[in-house]
């Protein structure tokens, strides 16, 4: 399940699913970094609608760390990897909300 929104190096994308994307653009995921959001084709099933987040969001991260530029096959085949591990791996981390 996709979240609503995720924080990357302090901006906060909107994730929106939309019904005709993969129509419209012929792609299932697209990020637009002038408003902070991550787009995903609603019709997708629930797996590639997730990989297609990771993916969305891995090209945000390269673009919030510096790289306006960015490759399209290397971010293809880290976020098929990231993907996986998100899914293999129950992570926990809490907010160390304690000061001091």
């Amino acid at each position: 399940m996709t979240p609503k929104a995720v924080q990357i190096a302090g901006v906060k994308y909107q994730i929106v699913e939309s019904k005709d994307l993969m129509i419209d653009s012929e792609v299932y995921g697209q990020v637009t970094y002038h408003n902070n959001r991550i787009l995903i084709d609603g019709s997708l099933e629930v797996q590639r609608k997730e990989s297609v987040f990771v993916h969305e969001m891995f090209h945000a991260i390269m673009f919030e760390a510096g790289y306006d530029e960015q490759d399209e096959d290397m971010v293809r085949r880290v976020s098929n990897v990231l993907y996986q591990v998100l899914k293999d791996n129950n992570f926990e981390f809490e907010a160390d909300t304690a000061e001091g």
